[in-house]
Protein backbone atom coordinates (compact mmCIF):
# COMPACT_ATOMS: atom_id res chain seq x y z
CA UNK A 1 0.00 0.00 0.00
CA UNK A 2 1.28 3.44 -0.85
CA UNK A 3 1.37 6.28 1.69
CA UNK A 4 0.76 9.80 0.44
CA UNK A 5 1.59 13.16 1.96
CA UNK A 6 0.58 16.53 0.54
CA UNK A 7 2.37 19.81 1.06
CA UNK A 8 2.44 23.31 -0.36
CA UNK A 9 -0.92 24.70 0.70
CA UNK A 10 -1.34 28.15 2.16
CA UNK A 11 -3.04 31.52 1.99
CA UNK A 12 -2.90 33.40 -1.30
CA UNK A 13 -4.70 36.34 -2.83
CA UNK A 14 -7.09 35.92 -5.72
CA UNK A 15 -5.17 35.75 -8.96
CA UNK A 16 -2.16 34.21 -7.27
CA UNK A 17 -0.50 30.82 -7.65
CA UNK A 18 0.48 27.85 -5.54
CA UNK A 19 2.17 24.54 -6.16
CA UNK A 20 0.98 21.54 -4.24
CA UNK A 21 3.15 18.45 -3.95
CA UNK A 22 2.26 14.88 -3.10
CA UNK A 23 5.07 12.61 -1.95
CA UNK A 24 4.61 8.86 -1.98
CA UNK A 25 6.28 6.17 0.08
CA UNK A 26 5.89 2.46 0.51
CA UNK A 27 5.39 1.62 -3.15
CA UNK A 28 6.40 2.97 -6.51
CA UNK A 29 4.07 5.70 -7.68
CA UNK A 30 4.40 4.48 -11.23
CA UNK A 31 1.98 1.67 -10.37
CA UNK A 32 -0.84 4.14 -9.85
CA UNK A 33 -3.01 6.63 -11.60
CA UNK A 34 -2.89 9.77 -9.49
CA UNK A 35 -5.72 12.14 -8.80
CA UNK A 36 -6.28 15.39 -6.98
CA UNK A 37 -9.52 16.18 -5.20
CA UNK A 38 -10.68 19.03 -3.03
CA UNK A 39 -13.27 19.54 -0.35
CA UNK A 40 -14.65 22.86 0.78
CA UNK A 41 -16.49 23.29 4.09
CA UNK A 42 -20.00 21.89 3.86
CA UNK A 43 -19.44 20.47 0.39
CA UNK A 44 -18.71 17.06 -1.02
CA UNK A 45 -15.23 16.05 -2.10
CA UNK A 46 -14.86 16.89 -5.77
CA UNK A 47 -12.54 15.79 -8.51
CA UNK A 48 -9.91 18.27 -9.66
CA UNK A 49 -7.40 16.49 -11.91
CA UNK A 50 -5.95 13.11 -12.81
CA UNK A 51 -2.77 11.95 -14.49
CA UNK A 52 -2.07 8.57 -16.03
CA UNK A 53 0.70 6.20 -14.97
CA UNK A 54 3.37 7.54 -17.30
CA UNK A 55 2.02 11.10 -17.42
CA UNK A 56 0.99 10.57 -21.03
CA UNK A 57 -2.53 11.75 -20.32
CA UNK A 58 -4.16 14.25 -18.00
CA UNK A 59 -7.75 15.16 -17.28
CA UNK A 60 -9.24 18.14 -15.48
CA UNK A 61 -12.51 19.26 -14.02
CA UNK A 62 -14.08 22.02 -16.09
CA UNK A 63 -13.83 24.40 -13.14
CA UNK A 64 -10.01 24.27 -13.15
CA UNK A 65 -9.21 23.57 -16.79
CA UNK A 66 -6.69 26.08 -18.11
CA UNK A 67 -5.73 27.21 -14.61
CA UNK A 68 -4.40 24.07 -12.91
CA UNK A 69 -1.73 21.71 -14.19
CA UNK A 70 -0.97 18.24 -12.88
CA UNK A 71 2.43 16.63 -13.37
CA UNK A 72 4.30 13.66 -11.97
CA UNK A 73 7.87 12.52 -11.54
CA UNK A 74 7.89 8.77 -11.08
CA UNK A 75 11.64 8.74 -10.44
CA UNK A 76 11.08 11.04 -7.44
CA UNK A 77 7.78 9.40 -6.48
CA UNK A 78 5.98 12.75 -6.52
CA UNK A 79 2.95 14.32 -8.11
CA UNK A 80 2.45 18.08 -8.28
CA UNK A 81 -0.55 20.26 -8.87
CA UNK A 82 0.17 23.76 -10.08
CA UNK A 83 -2.63 26.20 -9.26
CA UNK A 84 -2.73 29.53 -11.09
CA UNK A 85 -5.24 32.38 -11.41
CA UNK A 86 -6.72 31.27 -8.13
CA UNK A 87 -10.24 32.28 -7.16
CA UNK A 88 -11.89 32.44 -3.74
CA UNK A 89 -14.04 29.48 -4.77
CA UNK A 90 -10.88 27.38 -5.04
CA UNK A 91 -10.59 27.52 -1.25
CA UNK A 92 -10.63 23.94 0.04
CA UNK A 93 -8.58 21.14 1.46
CA UNK A 94 -6.74 19.50 -1.43
CA UNK A 95 -6.05 15.78 -1.41
CA UNK A 96 -3.95 13.56 -3.61
CA UNK A 97 -5.08 10.00 -4.21
CA UNK A 98 -3.74 6.84 -5.84
CA UNK A 99 -5.89 4.58 -7.98
CA UNK A 100 -5.84 2.00 -10.72
CA UNK A 101 -8.13 3.37 -13.42
CA UNK A 102 -7.87 6.29 -15.83
CA UNK A 103 -9.97 8.35 -16.13
CA UNK A 104 -11.40 8.04 -12.63
CA UNK A 105 -13.24 11.08 -11.31
CA UNK A 106 -15.13 9.62 -8.34
CA UNK A 107 -13.45 9.57 -4.96
CA UNK A 108 -14.40 5.94 -4.30
CA UNK A 109 -12.40 4.85 -7.36
CA UNK A 110 -9.18 5.72 -5.55
CA UNK A 111 -7.55 3.39 -3.06
CA UNK A 112 -5.15 5.53 -1.06
CA UNK A 113 -5.36 9.10 0.19
CA UNK A 114 -3.18 11.69 1.79
CA UNK A 115 -4.24 13.81 4.75
CA UNK A 116 -4.78 16.92 2.66
CA UNK A 117 -3.37 20.42 2.54
CA UNK A 118 -5.38 23.60 3.03
CA UNK A 119 -5.59 26.18 0.26
CA UNK A 120 -7.22 29.48 1.13
CA UNK A 121 -7.77 32.17 -1.49
CA UNK A 122 -8.67 35.63 -0.26
CA UNK A 123 -10.60 38.11 -2.38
Amino acid sequence: QVQLEESGGGLVQAGGSLRLSCAASGRALSSYVMGWFRQAPGKEREFVAAISWSAGSTYYADSVKGRFTVARDNAKNTVDLRLTRLKPEDTAIYYCAAGRHFIATMWHEYENWGQGTQVTVSS
